[in-house]
Formats: C-alpha cells, structure tokens, sequence
C-alpha cells in the first residue's frame, strides 16, 4: 500500500511537471517586460508565507510547508533554482500580475474567473471550505447565518469570495492566524478556510476557543 501511495505521489509530481513547464514558459514570455531577473535558471515563486501548514516559516525562519515541498520537487526534476518571494494573498497576486514571480504556490483555488484570466496547472491538492466560529457561538451554525455577520478574511480569496456570497460582512486580514484572533477577541463572527489549516492551528494551539460549525459539501480543487 505504501509502494502505491508512493508511485502516485511520484506521478502526480511528474504530471504536474510537465504541465508547469508550459505554463512556466508562458508565463515568462507573458511577464519579460517587467522581469526584474536575468538569471532564466531561476523560477521565482509567489507564496505566502503565513499558511501553515502549506507555507510558512517554522522556528528556525525556514519557507518550509507542503506547497513549498511541491515546487521544489518540481522545479528540481527541471534543474531549475527556486527563488521564494513572499507575501500576503492580496499583494501576491498583485505581484504576479505586474510580472514579479513567475509562478504562485500557495493553495490557488480553481474558480471559472482564474482559469478566464490565468494558466493553471492540474489540480495537486483540495480543498475544503469550513466555516469557524468561537466555541461560544450558537448563532451560526451553517453558512447561511453568515448574513450580516462579520467574517475574517483576505480580500480577493475565494473564501472572501465565498463569505460574501452568503451575505457576510468582510473584515480584512491576511492571515489564518490573525483572523482567529479576530474571532476569540469578539471582532469578528467567523471565517472561512481550509479545514486542514484549522486542524494545522489546533496542534499548535489546542486550547483555542474555535469550532467547526459546518463544511462545505464539495471540495475545491487548488493549483499552481
């Protein structure tokens, strides 16, 4: 069982591979205007940073995490250098958008308008939506209370995206972490995210006052 998990997971890596080398090369030709590189050797990627477990720094400041383990994969079976830029969620697309990175990783959901506006590669994880509210809580237990409530989230994520569709009111912040925050300190009602970051949260902070009310029913499919 383990040697087939194994040979999925080195498939999954080849396939993301070469699908990323053609989006890589296009990207690049699309970006050379603004390249602040020479160096065509080095890939440069746009992460957050502040994801854990996707993408972080750990206590001895490392970029390490499970999107950070995937590009280097990748980008190593192209003999390629890796150079990380981080940033929060809003600035980092930005800075794609202006031609700063080559490349994102961090967890980029697959939505109709992103494949409308960029070239995403195969799906490498999923993701499912959970609304998180304090443990105190007993006005919101589905996705519907949302409406009128004040959820903690990034901007132009698509679980901002997600909280507005249900009627929330957006409170801004550019962190998981900081958004918990948010909840237990009562200035803000929920947010919505990953449910393996909420567990992720949970080994470091077990005691936190934070719950799981309801997840979303489909999973999301994220790329790079």
């Amino acid at each position: 069982m383990k040697i087939f998990k194994r040979i999925l997971q080195i498939l999954g890596v080849v396939l993301l591979t070469a699908y990323l080398v053609f989006a890589w090369v296009k990207n690049t030709q699309e970006n050379a205007s603004t390249a602040s590189t020479t160096d065509t050797n080095v890939i440069r990627i746009g992460t957050e940073g502040t994801y854990e477990p996707f993408s972080y720094y750990n206590k001895d400041n490392q970029l390490v995490g499970f999107d950070v383990d995937v590009a280097k994969a990748v980008f190593k079976e192209l003999g390629m250098k890796v150079q990380f830029i981080d940033a929060p969620w809003d600035s980092m697309i930005a800075a794609f958008n202006a031609g700063k990175t080559d490349i994102v990783f961090n967890q980029v959901g697959i939505t109709p308008e992103r494949k409308a506006k960029f070239l995403l590669s195969t799906p490498y994880s999923y993701s499912h939506a959970s609304l998180i509210v304090h443990k105190n809580n007993s006005n919101i237990t589905s996705f519907n209370d949302l409406r009128g409530k004040r959820s903690a989230q990034s901007l132009t994520s698509n679980y901002g995206a997600l909280a507005e569709k249900y009627g929330a009111k957006i409170v801004n912040t550019d962190a998981f972490t900081k958004g918990a925050d948010l909840i237990i300190e009562g200035r803000a009602d929920a947010t919505l995210n990953d449910d393996v970051v909420f567990y992720d949260y949970l080994k470091h902070k077990p005691n936190a006052p934070l719950k799981i009310v309801k997840k979303a029913a489909d999973s999301v499919p994220t790329a790079a």
